[in-house]
């Protein structure tokens, strides 16, 4: 049951490198828009002058030197702006904060994503990475579902494969899955991703990945809790609940990991909670479960006198003024309230399946 230190500046207000952003866009996007139409039936950033595109380059590192970009609109729906943290889940909250600020001046043809759109048409094309063209019409993808882990597991092939290295394979892999699922549907539900130099057996084309995940994803449309047992520091008998599935992309802007530890009196011979202090306690995890999207409960540990309560939160609302008020109301001894900046989640890798 680790306890954190409030970190020094918990604000996650918008970065000023994100309003700069959208203010240099407003003067850039004309001549973005001027360069995409000089290529008939193209519009992505191909098209676009090397200044502009170092310029955009240049702007979405100020707001996070491992941001990515791109620029498509092959659909016919119109040119569409993403920045992306590739992925990486400690750069998601960077991402949705930038398309939170869109303005609405920022052109109504335009559309913006904080993670990578499914583009299913782009898995029949080629794929040029350094010096190897890709046909992707003959990419397979091997897929495991594990419905104990909500994931289902991928083994990319192509038969490619043989002439490159291992770090080239897995980048096919990767743009497979973007393209098939979207960079959020990959996070949520795409566990171990493998390649190999020959066909798997009843593999298919990614094409048919989303409908596994459906599949997959049908009995966890609302989360559930998983419990287990163990033993305090001071081999006592411990109690642990988990919310599962929880997904990082499900709560973008909670970034910071929040416990709240609270004593309860009245236990029995094993130093679990009793009435009184287990109908208290019940209630007060119904106030932390109350407060919507600023902060989401993740588990809760309990043993030894001790129920922590683990939250991701939004820094940059309210929530922990009001965490520190419920735990100042709490009759049976000293709450207390502990935050670090955790964008990653990674507090919660020993809980996870």
């Amino acid at each position: 049951m680790g306890i954190f230190r409030r970190p020094r500046d918990m604000s996650a207000a918008t970065p000023a490198a994100i309003g700069e952003f959208w203010e240099w866009w407003a003067q850039a996007r004309p001549s973005i828009e001027a360069a995409l139409e000089a290529q008939p039936g193209d519009d992505d950033a191909d098209g676009l002058p090397t200044e502009l595109v170092e310029e955009l380059s240049h702007r979405v590192g100020k707001i996070h030197p491992d941001l990515q970009w791109e620029i498509g609109g092959s659909d016919g729906r119109g040119p569409a702006l993403t920045v992306t943290g590739g992925g990486d889940p400690a750069l998601r909250g960077v991402a949705e904060r930038w398309h939170r600020a869109v303005p609405r001046s920022a052109g109504a043809h335009w559309r913006y994503y904080p993670a990578r759109q499914p583009d299913p048409e782009m898995l029949t094309q080629n794929l040029v990475l350094g010096d190897h063209e890709f046909d992707l019409e003959y990419a397979r993808f091997g897929m495991r579902a594990d419905q104990g882990r909500a994931r289902v597991d991928i083994t990319a092939y192509h038969p490619d494969f043989l002439f490159v290295a291992e770090e080239q394979r897995l980048q096919v892999a990767r743009h497979l899955l973007d393209w098939a699922l979207g960079e959020d549907d990959a996070a949520r539900w795409v566990g171990r991703v493998t390649t190999a130099e020959e066909a798997p057996i009843d593999s298919l084309p990614p094409s048919m990945l989303a409908v596994v995940v459906e599949q997959v994803a049908e009995p966890f449309a609302a989360p559930e809790w998983l419990t287990g047992e163990g033993r305090t520091p001071r081999g006592h008998p411990s109690r642990v609940m988990v919310r599962f599935p929880l997904h990082r992309q499900d709560h973008p802007l909670c970034d910071l990991h929040v416990s709240v530890a609270v004593p309860y009196r009245h236990a029995n011979p094993d130093r679990l909670p009793v009435d009184p202090s287990a109908g208290a306690l019940r209630k007060f995890e119904r106030r932390l479960t109350a407060l919507g999207d600023r902060a989401v409960l993740a588990a809760v540990e309990t043993g030894d006198g001790l129920r922590v309560f683990h939250l991701y939160a939004d820094p940059a609302s309210s929530v922990l003024a009001d965490l520190d008020q419920l735990a100042a109301g709490w009759s049976e001894g000293k709450a207390k309230v502990s935050a670090a900046s955790d964008p990653s989640w990674s507090a919660l890798a020993p809980y996870r399946p």
